[in-house]
């Protein structure tokens, strides 16, 4: 075979649909239907606060970071998970959870408890090494954190849609930019 041959197979590479990965994907809010604030600690922690853990040579804020990008790339037709606070002097952070469909009333525990325990809790428990953080019971239940949630509503947005308000005169201004002039009679009712 002549050696040269392939020299321009970068003409022909296809990357496969599931390995194509979003870099600095731009979250809209209007494509969610659903918001959540949860907050994670650790269950049965040996640890006091996140400054702690440089003792089991795991940088959190680096962990989490990799973790939280490797699971919006992977679920990020369903949900996107975004890492509001960290603080080194406490032992929780606090995740903000979009989701593209609501969850049905009573059951939103049920869907976030499975999202963490099934969808986040692996990567950190064994791809960033924190069963080092947990106790013998924790290790023994296999349960990296425990989460408390609530749903975050946005009422300036809620309301302004429902009210019919716009505070952005771009949404009433049609696409093509033109601005169509409507004369409407005015009634007055006569007592």
């Amino acid at each position: 075979m002549i050696e040269n041959f392939f020299a321009d197979y970068k003409n022909y590479i296809v990357v496969p649909e599931d390995e194509k990965q979003e870099v600095n994907e731009v979250i809209d809010p209007k494509n969610y239907e659903a918001y959540y604030i949860l907050t994670l600690s650790i269950f049965d922690s040996r640890i006091a606060t996140w400054k702690d853990a440089s003792k089991f040579e795991i940088d959190i804020e680096t962990s989490i970071k990799m973790v939280l990008w490797d699971f919006n790339q992977k679920h990020r037709e369903k949900y996107h998970l975004q890492l509001l606070e960290l603080d080194n002097s406490k032992n929780y952070f606090i995740l903000a959870l979009s989701s593209k469909t609501k969850f049905d009333a009573g059951e939103d525990k049920e869907c976030i408890d499975n999202i963490i325990d099934k969808k986040l809790t692996n990567p950190f428990y064994v791809g960033q090494n924190w069963f080092n953080l947990i106790g013998d019971k924790g290790r023994v239940s296999r349960k990296l954190f425990c989460c408390s949630f609530k749903e975050y509503i946005v009422e300036e947005l809620n309301q302004t849609k429902k009210e019919g308000k716009n505070d952005n005169i771009s949404e009433i201004i049609p696409k093509n930019g033109e601005i169509k002039l409507i004369k409407s009679s005015l009634k007055r009712e006569v007592r």
